[in-house]
This record gives C-alpha cells, sequence and structure tokens, in this order.
C-alpha cells in the first residue's frame, strides 16, 4: 500500500536516511587514524530497490570507499568539505522527498475527508 501511494519516493527517504547515518559516521570518526570514509551511491542503490532487491542488498552493493584528494598520513580517508558537502546535498535531497511525501499525503487526507 505505501509504495503504490507513495511510489519511489518512499525508497528514496529510505534511502537518503541511510545515507544521512553513513555520512555522520565519517564525520564522526574524522579523527580515527586508518578509517576508511564510505558513501552510498545514491542512484545506483535507488536503481536496484526500484529493480526489487532488499533494502539491505541495495545499499551493501551501492556502498563505495571514498578516494581521497589528500590522503592523510594516519590512513584516515575523511575529508571534511567533502563530508559536509555530502551532508547538505543529502539533507536536502531528504527534505525534498519528505515535502512530497507530506503533500501526498495531505492530498488523501483531503480526499478523504471530502474537501
Amino acid at each position: 500500500m505505501a509504495e503504490s501511494l507513495f511510489g519511489i519516493h518512499g525508497i528514496a527517504l529510505e534511502l537518503r536516511s541511510q545515507r544521512l547515518g553513513l555520512i555522520t559516521s565519517n564525520i564522526a570518526n574524522a579523527g580515527t587514524p586508518g578509517y576508511k570514509a564510505r558513501d552510498i551511491d545514491f542512484a545506483a542503490a535507488l536503481k536496484a530497490r526500484s529493480e526489487g532487491l532488499g533494502k539491505e542488498r541495495a545499499i551493501e552493493q551501492a556502498t563505495r570507499y571514498r578516494v581521497p584528494v589528500m590522503p592523510s598520513l594516519d590512513g584516515n580517508t575523511v575529508e571534511m568539505a567533502t563530508e559536509q558537502t555530502a551532508f547538505a546535498e543529502n539533507a536536502v535531497g531528504y527534505t525534498a522527498t519528505l515535502s512530497f511525501i507530506r503533500g501526498r499525503v495531505e492530498t488523501v487526507t483531503r480526499a478523504l475527508k471530502g474537501d
């Protein structure tokens, strides 16, 4: 029911939430020696989910290690500017997707009330 009501937007919101978690993990581990920053290729994960792949498997397949522009001496690949940019971009997408879903819920609610 939810998938037919929200279409791809419900899946997108779920994936964006997972990506936010991964990016915040990167930021939290910016000082951890040897930590390898990762990110989810959102387009690849969304495509995999749209083709019927389960959430965990789609995320696993779409998760990539970041290649740093300037690697640190301790092996940590977190670059704060990259992480902040990815976080901001994903947060905007999350908000837009959430707004679309909210609008859809309001439309259905109005239809049920007969407005």
